[in-house]
């Protein structure tokens, strides 16, 4: 499997860290049948704030079941890439996006088997869109 690399949008909510936000948070996208690829939740520094993200959210019944639990789409330029994992392949992508002079605003990476998948996040749309041909070409370098 080549490596793809998509443009997504998160759906965040910012909220009082608390138990159980992030089930009641995906409770209603769940009620609709939304399908989700991403799911994230984290504490901010300093404990009290707590940050959930999806992806994706589409269609009008997923979209207002996100917003009724607060969750926006984010401004944050995003891409989602997936492939086949190997040895060094996430030292060949950020070593690509860090010779190009690019700062990643945050990465999530996990392999499943022999896939991998990874969001990347950027600071801005023209580095995302470079980051995408140059994730595309260092996936390709180094397959066997």
């Amino acid at each position: 499997m080549a490596i793809t690399v998509k443009k997504i949008t998160l759906w965040r909510r910012e909220s009082g860290d608390r138990p159980g936000l992030m089930a009641e948070t995906l409770s209603p996208l769940a009620a609709q049948g939304t399908s989700l690829k991403v799911a994230m939740g984290y504490r901010q520094p300093g404990g009290s704030t707590a940050v959930i993200e999806v992806s994706p959210v589409s269609g009008k019944k997923a979209i207002a079941a996100a917003e009724s639990e607060d969750l926006g789409a984010s401004t944050i330029p995003t891409l989602l890439v997936e492939g086949d994992d190997r040895p060094g392949l996430g030292h060949a992508l950020a070593r690509a996006i860090a010779d190009a002079g690019i700062n990643l605003d945050f990465l999530v990476a996990q392999v499943v088997g022999r896939k991998f998948s990874a969001i990347f996040g950027f600071g801005n749309e023209a580095d995302a869109r470079k980051a995408a041909s140059l994730i595309k070409k260092a996936g390709r370098a180094g397959k066997k």
